[in-house]
């Protein structure tokens, strides 16, 4: 969900402002002797990827904006995908959402723009949760099939299949037209009398009605555009509660108000109507867990979400990115996610949360695989991209995390966060190049990219509902940068620039590297503090550390300056040398980033040197040869 600066700025405040510039931190996780290895996620806009029209028209149609669909995802467009380093596709926007389109001639309802935002619809106001949008199928007839041969050809692709799952709330109009026979819609048996109750799935405004918002900043529906829907009205009484927790009948412009908030089986005061996990919860395997609550009364919208998940995992989906996990109680997702790894132990199971207090809560009690690093990670390697912040404080952000490390998803974008291109972040892709090595080389945890951050897309076109530097999520439009690379469907870059295929190459060559490496899953030491304090010259736009395995030794520094080169006799301590059983003697170093000359590294004195340069924005993954 966009709209949640003001939630995420009071997060900010409250967690981690400043990191003192202490050398600690060695990583006591070591993947390194399994045969797993790093994860990467791409994560693409299912309706943005193939479209090949270039109107971009604010809060334009359909018919003069275009749309992507399931059959844009070929053979080569996949190979390409994979052969950038990937292991994993996150296609965001598959269960069908509230959208402006006229699809009624299949039996799909109208929407009602002034509880739609924009024109294509949010992906996160889920309709029906057992069918997908139909803008992506070329016969809407038959879209559910669509996805599945979809699904098919990204298997057989070498790729694994993630969508999103949005418990915490649903569209203002969920109907689950598609639902199987013997599952309930959400709603549908609900008394509405009660503003609460265990097994309601929404809570109810007593003796109120909806209202529409009332808007602000010179909004208008569509644009203003005329609609027979368009009157300011839309039909719920008793009124519901608002995805992010409003309870009033008319909500805020900037409430999430084309969704409503879904019941969990806590209390308007905010108790909780279920039992509690047990005190040993931590030690207990999923199956314990599904024996736990197999004799338990849960609120009906667990069992809901439950079949839900299980319904996309049995159809071929390997797992989920739930949006907004920290608004539903832990509990529920010990009882679904134990449930998913019971049958689908390998499945992977990603969760937006902000808080950095309730990270282990999610982890250890609600059985996530992997968390957002936000926070902490990105929100610091921001303010140093902008020229706002220091590498100092990143090594603390390792030590913080060290028990819990693996299980951060790192990234630099995805649909919520401004494009790196963008005037508002970076202005400039070639700045996200040393903010990326850092990312996806300082943790055994997954590295996520979002579709054209390859290419450097700014997301700088006005598409209707939002603003711009962030790629459109509600509406119809073109990514131009993107849309460069994939050449009318060709997708080998033939109408892209020689800076965009540069930094395409770039990005192939980082993340292909990581997810072969043994020692990005093994041992980890940050050396920037040592090298602050012994390296004439190495200063906080700097960052440097080593990784290892049995194996592989590696040696990694970036450079966040983008005017400044800089010559060093960069030092590796004996401590680390001594770990690695080296002897006074000289070594060679293979860069794996630039395919430059070998690097010299002389161990004498008890420290190890390494004469070199690095140009502007440049990183190097040095490896012992």
């Amino acid at each position: 969900m966009t709209l949640r600066l003001k939630y995420i700025l009071l997060v900010v405040l409250s967690g981690i402002l400043m990191f003192s510039c202490i050398e600690k931190q060695e990583s006591n996780t070591d993947h390194s002797n399994k045969e797993e290895r790093k994860k990467v996620v791409y994560q693409v806009f299912t309706r943005l990827f193939g479209n090949t029209n270039t109107t971009n028209k604010p809060w334009g149609t359909i018919e003069e904006n275009g749309v992507g669909k399931f059959n844009d995802f070929t053979e080569k467009a996949l190979k390409e995908i994979k052969d950038l380093g990937v292991t994993h596709i996150w296609y965001t926007g598959v269960p069908h959402h509230a959208t402006i389109t006229d699809y009624s001639d299949y039996g799909i309802s109208n929407d009602d723009p002034d509880v739609v935002k924009g024109r294509a619809g949010s992906p996160y106001a889920v309709k029906d949760y057992y069918n997908v949008n139909p803008d992506l199928s070329e016969n809407p007839e038959h879209r559910l099939e669509e996805f599945k041969a979809l699904v098919k050809r990204t298997h057989e692709a070498g790729l694994k299949v993630i969508i999103d799952i949005v418990p915490n709330h649903v569209a203002r109009k969920y109907e689950g037209k598609s639902s199987p026979k013997g599952i309930e819609p959400f709603g549908a048996s609900d008394n509405s009398s009660l503003e609460y109750a265990k097994h309601n799935n929404f809570y109810y405004i007593q003796s109120k009605s909806f209202k529409v918002p009332v808007w602000e900043n010179e909004y208008k529906p569509l644009g203003g555009d005329t609609h027979v829907l368009v009157d300011r009205k839309f039909e719920e009484s008793p009124a519901k509660w608002t995805g992010n927790g409003s309870r009033l009948a008319q909500p805020s412009f900037y409430d999430w108000y084309e969704t409503v908030k879904v019941n969990y089986g806590v209390k308007q005061d905010g108790t909780k109507d279920f039992e509690g996990l047990p005190l040993d919860s931590e030690k207990m395997k999923y199956q314990d867990f599904v024996k736990f609550w197999s004799d338990k009364d849960i609120p009906k919208s667990w069992i809901q979400f439950k079949d839900i998940a299980m319904f996309w995992l049995e159809m071929g989906v390997d797992g989920f990115r739930y949006d907004m996990a920290e608004m539903v109680p832990v509990e529920f997702w010990n009882y679904m996610n134990s449930t998913i790894k019971s049958k689908y132990s390998e499945a992977f199971l990603l969760a937006e949360v902000y808080n950095p207090s309730l990270y282990r809560d999610y982890i250890f009690k609600g059985k996530m695989d992997y968390l957002y690093d936000k926070v902490a990670l990105y929100d610091t390697i921001k303010n140093i991209m902008q020229g706002r912040g220091s590498t100092d404080n990143l090594s603390k952000i390792q030590e913080d995390l060290n028990d819990i490390e693996h299980h951060m998803l790192h990234f630099l974008e995805n649909h919520d966060e401004q494009r790196v291109a963008s005037p508002e972040f970076a202005g400039n892709a070639e700045k996200g190049k040393p903010a990326m090595v850092v990312s996806a080389t300082i943790s055994t945890s997954p590295t996520l990219i979002y579709f054209g951050q390859e290419v450097g897309e700014p997301g700088v076109e006005n598409a209707g509902f939002g603003s711009a530097s962030r790629t459109s999520i509600f509406d119809y439009i073109g990514v131009p940068h993107h849309q460069r690379w994939m050449n009318d469907k060709k997708f080998d870059g033939g109408q892209s620039s020689s800076k965009e295929m540069e930094l395409r190459e770039f990005y192939k060559r980082l993340l292909s590297f990581t997810v072969t490496s043994e020692a990005l899953m093994g041992g980890y030491k940050e050396i920037h503090h040592y090298n602050r304090k012994k390296t004439v010259g190495y200063n906080d736009q700097l960052f440097s550390f080593v990784r290892w395995s049995k194996n592989e030794k590696l040696i990694i520094i970036s450079n966040f300056d983008d005017a400044n080169m800089y010559d060093l006799e960069f030092k590796i301590p004996s401590s680390i040398l001594q770990k690695w059983k080296l002897t006074d003697k000289e070594y060679q170093l293979l860069d794996q980033l630039n395919n430059q000359k070998p690097y010299s590294m002389f161990y004498k004195e008890q420290e190890g040197t390494i004469k070199l340069t690095l140009e502007p924005l440049q990183s190097l993954i040095l490896k012992l040869n």
